[in-house]
């Protein structure tokens, strides 16, 4: 490969504000937050009863290195690529493509599932429950076509607007767990484990969609002025936050809601009523609202350049490219996310999938992600030290989760498979 080389020199550029800790921390727990975990409680709580606790232990202690390996390889490789640049290193741009369409093709499934989880919050509130399912899947199907519009009209949210709904999830979640603390029972949590061990397992492969984003440190690597300083205390912060969320929202929803967890459909609103009372549907609403309306639009914005980035490096059809330069919106990718989401909400319209299944299906492609990036790991760190070894056990935990998607494997599998023969098939034309 020849390189050109000018003596013109660049143009001055403008200084550029670099991350700090406490900026990286929000954004990484951000990245790890979202709506789901406005469902997942009352969802895992269905799978394994309050066995479902340990599930979430078994991902928050699976975390620690996961996230501690995401970024070391960060301050090792500083890039926006994540885990993509990651894989490239360790197995090249095929195996890289693969992790690419895995993320491109859980975005539907990503998407329709926080919409649906708004849906539920407001249609809760509004008392559209003789309607089923009815009133949630319209909720959701406006909550799409809105951020659909947004990203055709190239509006999108501000880091500072992100931080702010951020912000707020974290506020409502810890009042919500404060408020319902004084109601948590211990016979609530028996039997303890009332559908075995197994269930756990079913439980973990729902929950990892709360668990998906750790990754999120790694693509902000070369935003730090110091990563190899800054990301460690940025991982070592986002643990913290998340773990004493997840556990306090878990043992409190178990605790206080009791049978009940595991049929509702808005657990916040149900923690929310022992202090709130009338006023929890609403507020409950709103907040989903907001944090579905923001998560879905960002979704929709880094998936729609995601797939434009795979058409201009070759690994997808190159007319995903168009539209995918700076300050341009990319159309054509957008437009077949919303072929895709479209889809898929027919599926949740006609009864053919529901919410649980969806979640499970988008952690399925998640799981694959995070377990594509721990190999990566396990290529690049230095062999045999503490950190390689914890990766090689988040690496077996990872892949008995995505054991316990059954059948949805299907999933990565088939976009692994269509991957590939694109990138054999483009390979042999401009061979």
């Amino acid at each position: 490969m020849t390189v050109r080389t000018t003596h013109v020199p660049a143009p001055p550029r403008p200084p550029v504000r670099r991350l700090g800790v406490a900026g990286g921390t929000a954004l990484c727990a951000g990245a790890v937050l979202g709506p789901g975990v406005l469902a997942l409680p009352a969802l895992a709580a269905d799978a394994a009863g309050p066995a479902s606790v340990l599930a979430w232990v078994v991902l928050l202690v699976t975390s620690v290195p996961v996230a501690v390996s995401f970024a070391a390889l960060g301050a090792r490789f500083p890039d926006g690529g994540g885990v993509a640049t990651f894989v490239h290193r360790a197995a090249g741009p095929r195996a890289a493509a693969v992790v690419g369409w895995w993320f491109y093709g859980a975005v539907p499934m990503g998407v329709v599932s926080a919409a649906l989880i708004g849906g539920q919050y407001v249609a809760g509130a509004l008392g559209w429950s003789a309607w089923g399912d009815a009133g949630a899947v319209a909720v959701g199907a406006l909550v799409v076509a809105a951020s659909f519009a947004a990203n055709c009209g190239g509006l999108h949210l501000s880091g500072r607007v992100q931080l702010l709904l951020v912000g707020l999830l974290v506020a409502v979640l810890l009042g919500a767990t404060l408020a319902a603390a004084p109601e948590v029972r211990a016979a609530h949590f028996t039997p303890f484990m009332p559908h075995g061990w197994g269930s756990v397992g079913s439980a973990a492969a729902v929950l990892f969609f709360a668990f998906a984003g750790w990754e999120a440190a790694s693509h902000l690597s070369g935003e730090f002025a110091n990563p190899a300083r800054d990301l460690p205390r940025v991982t070592a912060c986002t643990l913290a936050v998340v773990s004493v969320l997840y556990l306090g929202l878990a043992v409190t929803t178990i605790g206080a809601l009791g049978p009940a967890a595991a049929t509702t459909d808005t657990p916040l609103t149900e923690l929310l009523a022992r202090s709130m009372d009338t006023v929890a549907r609403p507020v409950a609403a709103a907040v989903a609202l907001l944090l579905t309306f923001g998560t879905v639009n960002t979704y929709l914005a880094g998936a729609s350049r995601l797939g434009a980035a795979l058409g201009r490096d070759g690994a997808a059809p190159r007319r995903l490219a168009a539209g995918g330069g700076p300050g341009q919106v990319p159309r054509y990718s957008l437009a077949v996310l919303a072929v895709a989401c479209a889809a898929v909400g027919t599926a949740v319209a006609l009864g053919a999938a529901d919410l649980d299944r969806l979640m499970r299906a988008t952690s399925a492609c998640l799981a694959s992600v995070t377990l594509a990036g721990l190999l990566s790991a396990l290529a690049l760190l230095p062999r045999r030290t503490p950190l390689w070894c914890a990766a090689v056990v988040s690496t077996l935990l990872t892949a008995a989760v995505l054991a316990f998607t059954g059948a949805l494997l299907l999933i990565p599998a088939g976009l692994a498979v269509a991957a590939w023969g694109f990138m054999t098939y483009r390979g042999r034309r401009t061979g």
